[in-house]
């Protein structure tokens, strides 16, 4: 009966959660980075979203002219959560814990691969953590965690609380100059010995994440992770000016001599985008806002409806939310 109760509790807290309408996101027709212009804590980015912009309008360069529509889904790249955290702050989600196993069960039953960020306090990357628990009990779901440049004494034990249930264990290089936290926590800019003394403590692959510079793409020559993922944290770091996927054809070439995988992230919102990124040579995008859109705006439905869209090649054009 106990049990039961519980359920009816957890059911009816989610309804709420879902009947909530105060979200950060403004549900664009298209998630372009205009909407949300500059707000930060917030769905925009940095810059009045600058690089945002243009990570959304740039893949268009790069979509193949030529290619078989029917066969053409079978030549994209795998689709992944973006690892996303501060849903309150920056979502407007009503609850922190909620929001992390709401969206990773349904970007699960969407049938595509989970992460999980961290953020400050702790307990946001824990709540991730517990969220793949939960999964994992079901049918041995285990997610890509990325990790805050912290001190490599703090990222080991975040690793501690969370290689159970990881695919993949990943740094946010970048991150040490995410505006939202570097006032709240010390991060650092990582060396390639201390990211290789995290690689040789792990039993996953690697992952580094951010490589958006010259000088990232150098740290990858030294470390040779098994994952780099091109990154600018979607346009809500202070960075070079640009976009993720006039990086990934600069350099993808030669960052693939030095990583197993490419992934890639930022801006990609139709069938052609994730296209231009496979014959970039990204065998795996995250992709955030859109699926945290979908979520707030009609839940665990419209994210297997977004994951359907994008997928289809019939779909040139933004999915509305």
């Amino acid at each position: 009966m106990m049990i039961f109760f519980l359920i009816l509790i957890n059911i009816f807290s989610d309804n709420i959660i879902m009947s909530f309408k105060n979200f950060k996101c403004n549900f664009c027709q298209r998630c372009l980075g205009f909407g949300c212009q500059g707000q930060m804590p917030g769905m925009g980015g940095v810059n009045d979203s600058l690089n945002f912009q243009l990570n959304c309008n740039a893949w268009k360069k790069y979509t193949p002219t030529l290619y078989n529509y029917e066969n053409a889904e079978n030549l994209l790249p795998q689709i992944r959560l973006a690892p996303i955290t501060g849903s309150v702050e920056n979502i407007g989600y009503p609850c922190e814990e909620k929001f992390y196993y709401h969206i990773t069960q349904a970007c699960k039953n969407a049938q595509i691969n989970l992460s999980v960020g961290d953020g400050f306090p702790d307990f946001k990357f824990q709540y991730g953590v517990h969220a793949i628990e939960k999964l994992n009990l079901i049918d041995g779901t285990k997610a890509a965690f990325f990790i805050k440049p912290y001190t490599n004494d703090k990222i080991f034990e975040r690793i501690e609380w969370s290689q159970k249930i990881a695919s993949h264990i990943g740094i946010d290089i970048d991150s040490f100059n995410i505006l939202t936290m570097k006032k709240l926590v010390q991060l650092e800019k990582k060396s390639a010995s201390q990211l290789n003394q995290i690689k040789k403590s792990i039993k996953v692959p690697f992952v580094l994440k951010g490589i958006f510079t010259k000088e990232s793409v150098e740290l990858v020559k030294e470390v040779k992770p098994d994952v780099v993922v091109v990154s600018n944290h979607g346009g809500r770091i202070e960075t070079e000016t640009g976009s993720t996927a006039d990086f990934l054809n600069n350099y993808g070439l030669t960052l693939s001599n030095y990583c197993e995988e490419l992934w890639v992230d930022g801006g990609l919102r139709t069938f052609s985008d994730l296209l231009a990124a496979r014959f970039l040579g990204a065998t795996e995008v995250l992709i955030g806002r859109p699926l945290v859109s979908a979520l707030c705006s009609g839940g665990e439905k419209k994210v297997w409806e977004f994951i359907h869209f994008i997928q289809n090649p019939e779909h040139s054009f933004c999915f509305s939310f």
